[in-house]
């Protein structure tokens, strides 16, 4: 799309000088003699670049650029004047313009004058842009703050972001704490920097080491060349360790090492590596039992403590339990390119009663359930599975258990009945489910069926 400049200036002649010059460039111009209409186009229509003579009668440039400013913060202008005005040149600079020229002038250096205040907007909306990815980005992961707990929660963050604290953050089992701290890293200076997440839980005590320090070649059996661990591949990012409570004694100490001096040595290594890594943890255990019990080192604790993070449980913020369905509707709709676009009244009903003992991921797992199974517009309670559960052998939903562990189970049985049924043959056993093939095979993926 070609640039759009606006031209202003009191003598015709002069604005079809520019005009010219400007058209050759490749812009497409757009003249004005009378600064109001200007003004008045502007408010109704866009421009990449602003030019205007500063000395003009009735509206002189410095009141068309601070107005231009207001409709238009970010519009480059650029001003045209005479040597006796270079002193109210300099003020509009002060006011926002981006440069000035002073007459007579040669053409290069008004192109260049122009090109270089083109590349700085075209800069800005790519910032802007950017920016407002991240935060897309972020939030299609799932954390809506509509309820005042949630808000609060999320104010912290953003006072907390910018500095190097070690965080802790304390919330039951799916209630985002990855997701916290992915917004302080995103709201911190360190946000084009690496982020990287470790599940400390999901891995043995020598696979941890590992993974979180590296390991020099033949430090151990199979470890053929050096690896770098995650601490020298988040520097000067953001490392988040997620069940930190999980932990052995020995890590413990390697971990308050980097955390007090930033440096450590990878296993089966003696060069000291050196880093810069802001450190959150997280954890759903109450680490300071496990401090009385000697089972969690106490200097470690007060060394991730320095700034506690606790999320509510969904439970206690029920204002973001509809907001969060109908973010992880459109999720998940367009993903698999459903028309489920809305919640019937007692899905509605149920998911602002329900308990949620599994949170956020939880509610997650039953709209993504029930997207892949609805058959119309509208999720039903029979889409998420609640009539099978009704139908189950006895068993309360939900007593002792998340209702979606327990919604996955019958959907599994119901699923591998049908194959059964239909001698495994894929494509009846959809037409049955009233799903198509490719998300049956989604769905035996998810719930581990063979086939």
């Amino acid at each position: 799309m070609k640039p759009r400049v606006m031209i202003v200036d009191d003598e015709v002649r002069m604005t079809q000088i520019l005009a010219m010059v400007f058209d050759k460039q490749g812009y497409k111009t757009t003249t004005f003699n009378d600064p109001e209409k200007a003004l008045a186009k502007l408010a109704e229509d866009s421009f990449d670049l602003l030019v205007t003579d500063l000395s003009m009668p009735g509206m002189d440039g410095l009141e068309l650029l601070r107005r231009a400013k207001a409709l238009r913060r970010d519009l480059p202008v650029v001003l045209i004047t005479a040597h006796a005005t270079v002193k109210s040149a300099v003020t509009a600079m002060k006011d926002g313009a981006f440069d000035y020229i002073l007459k007579p002038f040669e053409n290069d250096e008004l192109k260049n004058i122009a090109a270089n205040a083109l590349e700085m907007s075209r800069l800005s909306r790519e910032n802007q842009y950017l920016k407002g990815e991240l935060k897309s980005r972020f939030l299609v992961d799932g954390f809506v703050a509509e309820d005042p707990k949630t808000e609060s929660l999320m104010e912290l963050v953003k006072r907390v972001a910018p500095s190097k604290a070690t965080v802790l953050v304390r919330g039951e089992s799916g209630t985002g704490k990855e997701m916290v701290a992915r917004a302080l890293h995103m709201y911190g200076d360190r946000v084009g920097k690496p982020f990287l997440a470790v599940n400390c839980k999901a891995l043995s005590e020598s696979l941890l080491e590992t993974e979180i320090f590296g390991h020099e070649k033949g430090a151990f059996t199979g470890a053929a060349a050096q690896r770098k661990g995650r601490f020298e591949l988040a520097h000067q990012g953001t490392l988040f360790l997620d069940e930190i409570g999980e932990v052995s004694e020995p890590f413990q100490a390697k971990l308050l090492r980097v955390l007090q001096e930033g440096e450590f040595e990878r296993v089966g290594g003696t060069q000291t590596v050196q880093v810069d890594v802001r450190v959150v943890a997280a954890t759903n255990r109450d680490l300071e039992a496990q401090v009385r019990e000697g089972k969690f080192r106490d200097d470690l604790y007060f060394r991730l403590n320095v700034i506690p993070i606790v999320i509510p449980p969904l439970r206690e913020r029920r204002a973001d339990i509809l907001p969060l369905a109908q973010h992880f509707l459109r999720k998940y709709s367009d993903e698999m390119q459903r028309p489920v676009r809305q919640l019937s009244s007692e899905v509605r009903e149920f998911f602002e009663s329900y308990h949620w003992p599994g949170n956020v991921r939880e509610l997650e797992n039953t709209v993504e359930r029930g997207v892949v199974l609805a058959r119309g517009a509208e999720l039903s309670m029979e889409d998420i599975m609640m009539s099978q559960a009704s139908r189950a052998a006895g068993e309360p939903a939900g007593t002792d258990r998340p209702l979606s562990e327990f919604l996955d189970g019958a959907a599994a049985d119901y699923i591998r009945k049908v194959l059964d049924e239909n001698s495994g043959k894929k494509l009846r056993s959809a037409e049955l489910l009233g799903i198509d093939r490719a998300t049956l095979y989604r769905l035996m993926k998810k719930y581990g069926i063979a086939g």
